[in-house]
């Protein structure tokens, strides 16, 4: 959206009234003010962009700005045209716009109103902040990393009236007043908050400030993983947008929309580009995905109109399968559903489509949304499980492998009969050929190799799951969320995915987190609480020979 106008640009800006102008003036005013304008090579053809107004440039904000001020300032008879005090050449305006971080930052961001008058303080003019939206979006990355920082670092906590007040309160304590206590401690929270968050939530109240506050957090993400920028100040940041993106986001303000072939084209092309698990091929494969025995959801917001926020799609089958070759194959547009032939529901791909949403929690809820609503239409269904990729498994393998030939100048990984076996295969030392082998699937093509691996790197893959832990928790962030979810590691399957890609991510194994629905609590809260992970019986057992014929 931030280059929607740059690439297509009317005849005529597209401008039409702002809510002020509806509401203070007749329809007779009105049709004088259109004819003004339209003399004057204002207005569009298309009248509704005007609430887009903080995409265009800064000469027509300028346009926007002095009918508003007009708007404001009262009526017009017949005869008087509002318009008549609009600038006939924006760009004399230009003088006023802010030219600099410093100029855009100290005019936009609003100060923390005083703690005696917090509830009566005016909000700031919308002007300022759509002249804030603006100037970001005119920056490119690394512009836009510098100017977070400079808000985060001169706009954040006033830190000395922080530390006044946390006097008073030590004070307080020792004095054992505490409805001094509780005063001076709500003075505190109330100090606490960043000045830049008043900024941020004058935007979300702004039409297309929602999407606009999630792209920013994205870039803020962006900033700190790639360490654009390690002011702790911006860490900060990106926490405090979040926990308020989290309550803006949170279950109750988001909608539940199934998505079929009927859908608006608009949202089957961006379900299509934002699959991030198995990639979309074509239409036909898009039609496919959401026909009979295929179910595809998404969460939706208000204040986000158009835009999924989170995609699940979901296979219906008369069993838990291990292979997604069999659940994204060709299926016939004909085929009608047998209501009767539908045990298991498997959540075989799930795509966070917003990047500044990461960590605010949507897929559990929807998982959670999906389930009840395919158990009130399917009356059989009984099992409900992920098909999950293994991402992260190939590049862990090879990083163990690499750091024992180099230490030892072989691999304690593999049993020494396994390693011959290679050999005898490839007519190359086992360790060469390993190295080669997890850098393509070309042995996939081998019906011999694909036996003789099947082994060992079942068991590596299983313990790496259950195993590799950080910080207390599962290495691998796909089995993360569904232990976190309540999920148990339920199967480990060999050749499940086949592909370029899941070869090159797990060599070809994928794994099922089932859900079992009595379960999910208790498993949820045992993982968050001690790191416990449920798995099991063959997930334990490939454990067992990882602990007894492998080494790290």
């Amino acid at each position: 959206m931030a280059d929607l106008f740059s690439h297509r640009r009317a005849p005529h800006p597209p401008f039409h009234w702002l809510p002020a102008v509806r509401g203070d003036v007749s329809r007779e005013s009105r049709k004088c003010h259109r004819a003004c304008l339209l003399q004057r090579g204002i207005l569009s053809a298309r009248p509704y962009i005007m609430r887009l107004a903080h995409f265009l440039r800064p000469q027509r904000l300028q346009c926007v700005a002095a009918l508003a001020s007009c708007a404001i300032v009262g009526g017009c008879g017949r005869r008087r045209l509002l318009c008549q005090h609009l600038p006939l050449d924006p760009s004399r305006q230009l003088s006023s716009m802010p030219a600099t971080m410093e100029d855009v930052l100290s005019k936009s961001v609003p100060p923390l109103p005083p703690y005696e008058t917090k509830e009566k303080s005016p909000p700031p003019p919308e002007l300022q902040s759509l002249h804030f939206m603006h100037y970001y979006r005119s920056l490119d990355k690394g512009q836009r990393v510098a100017l977070l920082g400079q808000l985060a670092a001169e706009y954040g906590a006033d830190h000395a009236q922080v530390a006044e007040l946390s006097s008073k309160l030590v004070q307080a304590q020792q004095n054992r007043d505490l409805g001094t206590v509780l005063q001076v401690e709500d003075r505190l929270r109330y100090y606490l908050t960043p000045q830049y968050k008043v900024l941020f939530s004058h935007i979300s109240r702004m039409e297309g400030g929602m999407k606009f506050l999630v792209d920013l957090r994205a870039d803020i993400v962006d900033g700190v993983s790639a360490k654009m920028a390690d002011a702790p100040q911006l860490r900060e940041m990106n926490g405090v947008l979040k926990s308020m993106l989290s309550e803006w986001f949170s279950i109750g303000f988001l909608n539940l929309e199934r998505i079929t072939w009927q859908s608006p084209c608009e949202v089957l092309q961006k379900i299509s580009e934002y699959e991030a698990v198995h990639p979309v091929r074509n239409w036909t494969d898009m039609k496919r995905r959401v026909g009979p025995y295929r179910r595809c959801f998404t969460f939706t917001h208000n204040a986000m109109p158009g835009e999924p926020l989170i995609v699940l799609h979901v296979a219906l089958m008369q069993n838990i399968l291990g292979n997604i070759q069999a659940i994204v194959k060709e299926i016939p547009p004909s085929e009608i559903e047998d209501g009767n032939k539908i045990k298991s529901a498997i959540f075989y791909s799930i795509s966070l489509t917003q990047q500044g949403l990461q960590g605010v929690e949507l897929g559990n809820y929807l998982i959670k949304k999906v389930v009840k609503e395919l158990q009130g239409e399917f009356s059989e269904l009984s099992e409900f499980s992920s098909l999950s990729p293994i991402p992260g498994f190939t590049k862990w393998l090879l990083g163990a492998f690499n750091s024992q030939t180099k230490e030892l100048g072989r691999t304690e990984l593999f049993l020494e009969s396994e390693c011959k076996e290679i050999s005898d295969i490839t007519g190359a030392p086992a360790v060469e050929t390993l190295k080669r082998l997890f850098t393509s699937n070309e042995w996939m093509k081998s019906e011999r190799l694909v036996k003789v691996l099947e082994a060992p790197l079942m068991r590596l893959c299983a313990w790496y799951l259950y195993g590799e832990k950080h910080r207390g928790c599962a290495l691998n962030p796909v089995a993360n969320f569904h232990l976190q979810n309540g999920a148990v590691m339920w199967r480990l399957n060999w050749m499940a995915d086949t592909s370029p890609r899941g070869a090159a991510a797990s060599c070809g194994m994928m794994v099922n987190y089932r859900y079992f629905l009595e379960e999910t609590s208790v498993n949820s809260a045992r993982y968050l609480r001690v790191k416990h992970i449920e798995a099991s019986e063959q997930v334990l057992n490939l454990v067992s020979q990882f602990r007894k014929n492998s080494k790290l």
